[in-house]
Parts: C-alpha cells; structure tokens; sequence
C-alpha cells in the first residue's frame, strides 16, 4: 500500500471514510464486517488471524467472519482515485472476490468422481486450479477441504499421461502433504515409476510438476529404504538434471529442479547417481542464475557431492568449479560460505592442481577474511583447514608477511 500512494502529492488529502481504521491507509477491498464497520480486507484478515475476535474500533465481538464487500465505497475510492488522477494518484484495481467454499467442494467432488463425464471433471479441475493461481485466499480455502485426498487417486488412475493427470499433478503441488500421502505414493513401487516417466514427457510443465512432487514425497518420507528406492529408478536423475539445464524461459525449472536434487542427494546412495547424470556440470554451470535460497541449496549439493571420489572428480573436471567456489565466499549468505569452503576442502584435498587453483583465484584473502567474520563457527573451522592446506601453494609474496594475517585467530603452520 505504501508503494501506491509514495506518488501521491503532500497536498492531496485521502478522505477520512476511504482510509482503513487499522492501516490508516487507503483502502484497496472495502469489506464489512458484521458490527457493520468497514476495514481493507487484508488488514481485518491479519487482525483475525493473530486470534483477535472482536470489531478493532467498537470493540463488539463478531458474531461472524464473514468479511462483505462494500462495492459502494470501493467505487466512490476509484472515482476519487480517478479524480486525482493529475496528482499522482492511480487507479485501485477491482479486486478480485475469495472462492466461495460452497463452489470449491462442488468443484472437488465432480473432479473427483468417476461417474462423471471426462470434460466435467476436466472443467472443474482448471476452474480449481485457476481459482488456486488467483490468491493466496484461494488457495487457503482449497487447501482447507483436503484436496491433495481428491487429487492424488485422480494423479494415480492411469499409468498414461492424460489431461486429467496434468491437471490433478498440477494443483497438487500447490498444497501440503502429509506423511500419510507421502506414505501411499512413496511405498508403491509403480507411483513412483510412473512420476519418473513423466520426466521424460516434452510438456516442460509436466516434467516440473513431477519433480515438484517427487521433491515432495522424498522430504516428507521417514523410510531411509524408500528414499533410497525412489532415487534409484532409470531416468530420475537424468530427468531432474534435464529440469535444471533448461532454458530461461520456465525459471520455475531452475527452483524446482535444485529443490529436488538436493532433497534426493541427502541419502548417501544416490550421489553417485546423481553424479553420473550430470548434475555436478548443470550445478556448477547454472550456480550464478540462482537465487539466494536455491543457491545456498545448489552449493549444499555441491558439498555433498564432493564427499564422494566420483563427484569430487566430476567437480575437479570442470574449469568454472573453484574460482566460482572462492567468489562466493562471503557473497551470498553465512551458509552459502560454509558449503561453498567444505566443497573446496574436499577438492582440494584430492588435487594440488586445484590447490593452486584456488590460491590463484584469491582464495586465501577469502578465507583470512572468513575467519574473522561474523560467520559460522563450521565455516570457520573449515576455513581453518583450508588454509592448512594450501600453506604449500601460497607464493612467497602472498600473505606471509601480511598484517591481516598477523591480525587473525589464524595459528601460522
């Protein structure tokens, strides 16, 4: 709200009745609760959320929920905002109305039935599915009648892609699930066959949304021996590294993509597998394209990888992997340091040729600097080590004689 009126001139004076009694802001979706007193939407919302049961300015306990919209005044406000134009006021967008829960069952029940004909089901799973898209309202509300119980035997009722499937597979990433759903597709053997197939569809949106789920079930499995299943099917990690080598034009394959790598690297018996799919070149060639979380998990899957002989080779191979490793140091965030510090104390640990690598991409006027941050006390220890090792690979001019070295926790070796 604060970003729609910062263009508003000083002068321009926002009528008393079109501000939120709570925000003081201009309101965006007039609604009116049962004491018959008008708030924003989202801000009477987050005062119910937060356990409050009561009208915030007369104090009168509501006798519902139910959240009216005051269509008159939301159209007096854009009248005014329209009015003021000149000024640097903009419009408010009509805002679009919460699903009605009544229409949401409906909706569930008909895509969910078998005796209903094939289009029916299929107009009421994209009615949901957009419904889902529009808010976060929505979704809650959706989210609050069980959908992924609907959702999922209509995922699993084909061993063939159809556009029911599609449908079903796309709304169910949207929601939770609990260990009980991850339970049924993750011990059947030919679920989970089929969401690796659907890797190798041409639909890209397909091929997300089953790893999205794949990620989904993998994390919420308790069953080490499930887990370890799961990433050993032909063709998962060939699908995922696929997802993650994708173009730019479906960023969400990136998001989705590293989420599931990591979440299947964290079982010691599908590294190797990993490894032999590719994805130490598809993580190390996309590493700048992350953003701050998936980056973070993109280099705790670098770090995992190197603890095995075949990834640290892998990683070895590649030409980017330590001078992008040393630039990240102290760049992204205290964790991306951390994975990034103990993927190269594995690789350097193997190879004198990456120690000098290191050393010539700047690596110890990173870690000096690390050990004196702010940053975890892992990163540091690790930190600590790699200097250790690389004592050898400094040039006589580097940092012997340094103050900074002087000046550090650093124990000279």
């Amino acid at each position: 709200m604060k970003g729609c009126l910062e263009s508003i001139d000083v002068g321009v004076q926002i009528p008393f009745h079109f501000r939120c009694p709570i925000s003081l802001e201009l309101m965006r979706d007039p609604v009116t609760v049962s004491t018959g007193q008008t708030y924003d939407r989202c801000s009477i919302e987050s005062w119910v959320a937060t356990g409050n049961s009561t009208c915030p300015v007369t104090r009168v306990p509501l006798s519902d929920f139910n959240l009216i919209p005051n269509h008159t005044l939301r159209r007096l406000i854009q009248e005014w905002c329209v009015n003021n134009r000149s000024l640097g006021v903009e419009r408010i967008p009509t805002p679009k109305q919460p699903a009605d829960p009544t229409l949401v069952r409906s909706l569930l029940t008909q895509s969910s039935s078998e005796s209903t004909q094939f289009q029916t089901r299929l107009s009421a799973l994209r009615r949901l599915r957009t419904l889902a898209r529009d808010s976060e309202k929505n979704r809650s509300i959706i989210s609050s009648n069980n959908p992924v119980n609907f959702l999922l035997p209509i995922v699993f009722s084909t061993t063939e892609l159809t556009e029911l499937t599609h449908e079903s597979l796309a709304l169910v990433v949207m929601f939770s699930l609990t260990e009980h759903h991850c339970e049924f597709i993750s011990s059947s053997s030919e679920r989970i066959s089929f969401l690796a197939s659907l890797l190798t569809q041409p639909n890209i949106e397909v091929r997300v949304n089953s790893a999205s789920l794949i990620e989904m079930v993998v994390s919420g499995t308790r069953s080490l021996e499930e887990r370890a299943a799961i990433g050993s099917l032909d063709g998962l990690f060939e699908g995922i590294t696929q997802i993650l080598n994708y173009p730019f034009s479906y960023p969400r394959a990136l998001k989705v993509g590293i989420k599931a790598l990591f979440a299947l690297c964290l079982v010691k018996q599908n590294r190797s597998k990993a490894v032999s799919a590719g994805a130490a070149g598809a993580l190390i060639d996309r590493l700048a394209d992350f953003e701050k979380c998936d980056a973070e998990r993109a280099l705790a899957t670098i770090e995992l990888l190197c603890r095995t002989p075949m990834g640290c080779s892998a990683f070895a191979a590649h030409a980017l992997t330590v001078p992008l490793l040393v630039k990240i140091i102290l760049k992204i965030s205290d964790r991306a340091t951390e994975y990034a510090a103990g993927a190269l104390l594995s690789l350097c640990s193997g190879w004198e040729e990456l120690q000098r690598d290191a050393v010539a991409a700047g690596v110890v006027t990173q870690l000096l600097l690390l050990v004196q941050s702010d940053c975890t006390e892992r990163a540091k220890r690790k930190a600590q080590l790699l200097l250790k090792l690389l004592r050898d690979s400094w040039p006589d001019d580097s940092v012997g004689n340094s103050d900074d070295f002087r000046g550090s926790d650093v124990v000279p070796f």
